[in-house]
């Protein structure tokens, strides 16, 4: 069931439940897209995450319920047919690269071997993009690797940091504080202002984690390719 309610007085919410599912997903980008096309005058901005669609307007010109009446008829849009790309991020896993590996074994009652293995096993879908520019949010971890944040979040996770946050997992693709688990990190520039457009993964891409050693992950990072 469909639901409306306000974010503060510059937005409103529709929310399509509190799941993580594909089908939910494609939905709610169909809905964010066919209100981006028809881009009222009193629009701002439009921001689908997982299960909602947030719409952004100008409080000078338009009241939350006209907005919601406006929104109504946009939520019959059908999602189009996904031409999704597979994305391979080679992930160098442990180490200095990935501090809280250990940490998620042992929390979860496997090895080492095993999160990677279990971890780098499914195409995960890109659902969002958020928290910081190119951060895409995840979604098809295996719940046998699941793990709660850090209780204290670090000042400065490296750009390129792969990291688990209960049954989430994510790219950092810039140096930014973070309480994620950090298991890995790819040499990949995920973000880069100069190009178009400028974030590597999109929402409807996939993810598929490809393991590598340091040695590849250096020879990656000095071949160009890496952040800088």
């Amino acid at each position: 069931m469909v639901k409306f309610k306000p974010a503060g007085d510059l937005a409103l919410v529709i929310s399509f439940g509190e799941v993580i599912d594909e089908n939910v997903n494609r939905k709610v980008h169909a809905v964010a897209k066919a209100i981006e096309r028809a881009n009222p005058e009193w629009l701002i901005e439009v921001v689908p995450t997982y299960s909602t669609v947030y719409v952004y307007y100008d409080p000078l010109m338009v009241s939350y319920t006209k907005v919601a009446e406006a929104v109504k008829p946009f939520l019959s849009a059908e999602p189009d047919e996904e031409k999704s790309r597979i994305v391979e991020i080679p992930t160098v896993y442990g180490g200095e690269f990935g501090p809280d590996i250990e940490f998620v074994a042992q929390y979860n009652g496997l090895s080492v071997d095993d999160v990677i293995e279990i971890h780098s096993k499914p195409l995960y879908r890109v659902y969002m993009l958020g928290f910081t520019p190119g951060f895409a949010y995840l979604g098809g971890m295996d719940e046998k690797i699941a793990t709660p944040r850090l209780e204290k979040p670090r000042l400065k996770v490296p750009a390129g940091s792969v990291g688990i946050a209960g049954k989430q997992t994510g790219i950092y693709p810039l140096e930014s504080p973070g309480g994620w688990r950090l298991i890995g990190r790819t040499p990949l520039k995920l973000f880069d202002p100069r190009k178009d457009p400028p974030t590597l993964l999109q929402p409807g891409d996939y993810v598929k984690f490809v393991p590598i050693s340091e040695e590849e992950f250096r020879e990656l990072y000095r071949g160009g390719q890496g952040n800088d």
